[in-house]
């Protein structure tokens, strides 16, 4: 993993930012959009289905007391008023109202215009008794038809009167009748709606005109609230929302009943009604976290993702600027190794010829006037051997600067080696390295740059005796080849490398010698030699032991060459 500076640690965030910006943004103001309209179009449906639902009950409850007032009228119309007077008359007609409307009608009564009541069917003891001041009375009068409140009156237990003015001659008489409230109620307390909703009736003094289910206060202005401006009563349903200080929130529907007397109220707390609409709120909030979470774990690990692979590729640029600047310094030295050569190649061209001269001379002489002739003859073939070596020590420098004769060409592997073996043995003796070598016979020939292959071999041997510079030590070079490769194992018996070196020491100018001693070049060049020629290199070692190269080259389908190469 790499380093993580600050300017990543800002591109990581500046990144999640933007994908959170860019893909919950969106999400949420659509999210918000749509909860709001899903809200209002729950909250529609739902009065709604309150309106729809209170309207059917106000047609069934003024349905059953319009019935119970066409009754009475049609008895007192259809009968005179000497008849309905006559008590076992009336009597008869309120068991026949009993019989076929059971348990709705309770008792029947005749009252004058004075409001004594002349005559009564029923279980009361209610003869003689005087409504003049009774408050449904005088509606009654004032009015054709008339159905009171909910009272106990002289009873003492709720009921209410339906009463129809009638005329006999000129004086006026009304037919009364009380409907039982137990019949009456049942039709309004078995109304529910959801878990907490119940109906009830009031007045226009929001008084109950029905026992609720339960024991709840009702506001003052309850009936005001839900009926037109002004207290004028109005056809459709009024719904309204308050929050009670003790229990809530609540939903209120009404609608009129009894021309306006009466309000048939529908209650519901707002938390049942809405269960629904809160259920499908928290699971959009819910899955909207969730979604919000996976995008902002997605955000996370693309993020750093991303800015991974930029740190590596800056890394990766990095190391090349190193790369180019270093080569660029190969370069200059190549350079300065070619103009070096050049300069060595005159003098020694010069020793040369002069060697051969005086070679010549000496041919003239008397050997018997010079007595060391022979040991000039010697020194003279040493001179121009040396010579010859520094020549091709010179070429193989103008090899590497200039990528020299690297065309490959039909070359013996044993042979390479025992070059550099002659080349290296006086440089290991001075070291106290010897030399062992197992080459085998039956290598066949490869065609390959020799200079290449010079230079492969001469690093790794100049390796192994700078690592047993001063402890001395064994070379031990082997060769060995099968169907696909010939393979060339160059072992030491030196300090080894440590296994955190080991997997670096073919790349460019990574060296563990002292400064000054190495550049780091060379196992990178002949690594780069052996991968172009489609082989490989496998190093083996370990500390205090020694250090095993193993070189493998194809016999078939290597590639030409132009030169080395830094990998």
């Amino acid at each position: 993993m790499l380093s993580k500076p600050k300017y990543y640690v800002s591109l990581r965030r500046k990144m999640v930012t933007a994908i959170l910006l860019v893909a919950c943004a969106p999400l949420f103001l659509l999210s918000g959009v749509i909860l709001r309209q899903f809200n209002h179009a729950f909250r529609e449906k739902m009065h709604a289905h309150l309106v729809e639902l209170i309207q059917k009950h106000r047609q069934n409850i003024d349905g059953f007391l319009n019935e119970q007032l066409n009754i009475i009228r049609y008895v007192a119309s259809s009968y005179t008023f000497d008849q309905l007077r006559d008590e076992a008359f009336l009597q008869q007609q309120l068991s026949r109202l009993q019989q076929q409307f059971t348990g709705v009608f309770e008792d029947l009564g005749v009252v004058e215009e004075s409001g004594l009541q002349i005559a009564y069917a029923g279980p009361l003891k209610l003869l003689k008794a005087d409504y003049s001041q009774a408050d449904w009375f005088q509606k009654a009068v004032a009015r054709q038809t008339y159905i009171s409140d909910v009272f106990l009156g002289l009873r003492g237990r709720p009921h209410f009167i339906v009463a129809v003015r009638q005329a006999h001659g000129d004086r006026h008489w009304i037919l009364r009748a009380t409907i039982d409230f137990r019949a009456f109620n049942t039709l309004v307390e078995n109304l529910r709606i959801g878990r907490t909703g119940m109906v009830f009736i009031v007045n226009q003094e929001n008084a109950f005109q029905t026992r609720p289910a339960i024991n709840i206060p009702v506001q003052r202005t309850l009936y005001a609230r839900l009926t037109a401006d002004g207290g004028v009563p109005r056809p459709d349903t009024g719904i309204i929302e308050e929050v009670s200080d003790s229990s809530g929130k609540y939903i209120f529907a009404g609608a009129t009943l009894k021309n306006g007397d009466w309000l048939l109220v529908c209650q519901q707390d707002a938390a049942d009604a809405y269960q629904d609409l809160h259920f499908a709120v928290k699971t959009t909030i819910l899955i909207l976290l969730l979604g919000c979470f996976a995008i902002i774990t997605t955000a996370w690990l693309i993020s750093r993702r991303f800015v991974f692979r930029i740190a590596e590729a800056d890394h990766e640029v990095d190391l090349m600027n190193r790369q180019v600047v270093e080569t660029g310094k190969l370069a200059a030295i190549g350079e300065l190794a070619a103009g070096i050569a050049h300069e060595i190649n005159n003098p020694v061209a010069i020793m040369m010829e002069k060697a051969g001269w005086m070679q010549d001379l000496l041919e003239e002489e008397n050997p018997k006037t010079m007595r060391n002739i022979e040991e000039f003859n010697l020194s003279l073939e040493e001179i121009k051997n040396q010579a010859r070596r520094c020549k091709d020590i010179t070429y193989k420098l103008l090899g590497f600067s200039r990528k020299t004769d690297s065309r490959p060409q039909p070359v013996h592997i044993n042979t390479l080696l025992e070059d550099i073996i002659a080349l290296s043995t006086d440089r290991a003796r001075y070291s106290g390295v010897v030399f062992h070598k197992t080459l085998r016979d039956d290598i066949p020939e490869l065609n390959v740059s020799p200079a290449e292959m010079q230079q492969v071999f001469l690093n790794m041997v100049n390796n192994a005796v700078d690592a047993m510079e001063k402890t001395g030590g064994r070379i031990d070079i082997a060769t060995t080849s099968d169907e696909e490769y010939v393979s060339v194992e160059i072992s030491d018996s030196g300090p080894g490398i440590p296994k955190s070196d080991l997997g670096r020491i073919f790349e460019p100018f990574y060296t563990t010698k002292p400064v000054g001693k190495g550049t780091g070049l060379g196992l990178s060049i002949c690594y780069g030699i052996i991968n172009k020629l489609g082989g490989q290199i496998d190093v083996e070692s370990e500390v205090d032991k020694g250090t095993t190269f193993r070189i493998h080259i194809p016999i078939r389908g290597q590639t030409s060459a132009e030169g080395p190469g830094v990998n």
